[in-house]
């Protein structure tokens, strides 16, 4: 089946995934609504996002559309679950989605640190710059400014007595 995905949404009552597409052999656009069944508010978002896009009956419609866009329409519908309002579940899914520089990842268990890693990738795979990109520079040479005196940590230097 030879289609473009459009739009990708989230209904709620009954819940189910809607895709808006373009059969390209035609031309037309149309509509498939992929009914989400066994997910609850306790579900594991990214494994029923996995788990829609393998099933073969839509496996072809959703090629086009990535598994992280699934997870956060879960994620929509897991907040919907709880009982949340929908700003509020935008401004979890902004907290689960964005990396706070203060935090100490030290902290972390391995499967929270694997998500922060995998979104710190993915912001560095959107801001890289590759040799075919228009603004691509090689060789860029940067001056710092030393405007205030450095502080020196009392481990690289030296003491009187490892000497």
């Amino acid at each position: 089946m030879m289609c473009t995905a459009k739009k990708c949404g989230i209904r709620f009552q009954p819940p189910a995934v809607i895709l808006i597409y373009e059969n390209e052999m035609k031309g037309k656009s149309r509509q498939r609504i992929m009914p989400v069944r066994n997910f609850s508010k306790y579900s594991d978002c990214s494994r029923a996002a996995e788990q829609l896009k393998n099933n073969p009956r839509h496996k072809g419609y959703l090629e086009q559309v990535s598994l992280k866009q699934l997870e956060k329409l879960f994620s929509f519908l897991r907040g919907y679950l709880w009982g949340q309002s929908l700003a509020e579940t935008m401004e979890q899914i902004q907290r689960e989605t964005t990396i706070d520089p203060e935090e100490d990842l030290n902290k972390l268990d391995d499967k929270e640190l694997a998500k922060r890693k995998s979104i710190m990738d993915e912001l560095f795979e959107k801001n890289q710059k590759k040799k075919d990109d228009p603004n691509f520079v090689y060789d860029i040479e940067v001056e710092f400014p030393q405007d205030e005196q450095l502080q020196s940590c009392g481990w690289d230097t030296e003491s009187a007595d490892e000497s």
